[in-house]
């Protein structure tokens, strides 16, 4: 059974996909089920997706206090699961709020991080000046046909409307392609965060990440309605060794919209050599 026992006698739940050289994904949210991150739009067989439930997320267990909840304390479960997996180093990747703690996790143990891939990363910190793209990324939807609803709810949300209602109709703008599986995933009971306590206690040791020395992949959605394209040029600047990819027609989860562009890049950027710093 795939539970281990996090630094505190948190028992943590975490599942794979494929077979091969691993690759740990944390997923954002915060406090999304870390299933939807699927296999990364179909990595190729000689990798394993080591998708990690967050503490008090998913399948893993809900801790006795919160603290441990944040962003700044959860890099100690990723170094948890790595020793319970007998891993020397691993390949990391976090996905939107999940970046924080991949990035974190590779500051204090740089040399456990053979590579560092940060999806659509919310950036330095929980919140970043980005209403003007975000405008100009909202507007360009503007043929397709969902779009006057979803504007509709966008300007009732900012006038101080009912979060819940709202925030659902304007989830089209956070995918590149409004489709069927785009609809399936967005609303599926199962992946959403459950706990609404969870995304005030992981930003509750909220900063800027420090600079990392292990290669960095950046990777922003063109069309992504949620962030933009602010926070992940943000994080390609604080890192010395990072590549920033901007995806064209992917919003925030690439990897559905643009799978084989997503799956080639990320697979490139892994299979590339160690790098050598003074941190090893």
């Amino acid at each position: 059974m795939p539970i281990f026992t996090s630094y505190d006698g948190t028992a943590l739940w975490y599942d794979l996909s494929g077979a091969g050289r691993p690759l740990v994904a944390l997923a954002g949210g915060p406090g999304a089920d870390a299933r939807y991150l699927g296999d990364l739009g179909g990595l190729p067989a000689d990798r394993t997706v080591i998708r990690l439930h967050a503490r008090a997320t998913g399948r893993s267990a809900v801790p006795d206090g919160r603290a441990g909840c944040s962003f700044t304390e959860q890099w100690r479960d990723v170094e948890a699961l790595r020793a319970h997996l007998g891993l020397d180093a691993i390949d990391l990747l976090g996905h939107s709020a999940g970046a924080l703690t991949a990035q974190r996790y590779a500051a204090e143990l740089p040399a456990r991080v053979r590579r560092l891939a940060l999806v659509t990363p919310v950036g330095r910190s929980a919140r970043e000046p980005q209403d003007a793209e975000l405008a100009a990324i909202r507007a360009s939807r503007s043929a397709e046909p969902w779009y006057p609803d979803a504007a509709a709810a966008d300007r009732e949300l900012r006038a101080g409307g009912d979060a819940a209602e709202l925030s659902a109709r304007i989830t089209p703008f956070f995918w590149g392609r409004w489709d069927e599986r785009a609809r399936a995933e967005a609303f599926d009971p199962e992946l959403v965060p459950a706990r609404p306590w969870i995304r005030e206690a992981f930003y509750a040791g909220a900063g800027e990440p420090e600079p990392v020395g292990v290669p960095v992949l950046v990777v922003a959605g063109a069309l992504d309605g949620v962030i933009g394209t602010v926070p992940a040029r943000l994080v390609a600047e604080c890192h010395p060794d990072s590549r920033l990819e901007v995806l064209a027609g992917a919003g925030h989860r690439p990897w559905v919209d643009r799978p084989e562009e997503f799956r080639a890049l990320l697979a490139g950027f892994l299979d590339g050599p160690e790098a050598v710093s003074a941190d090893r």
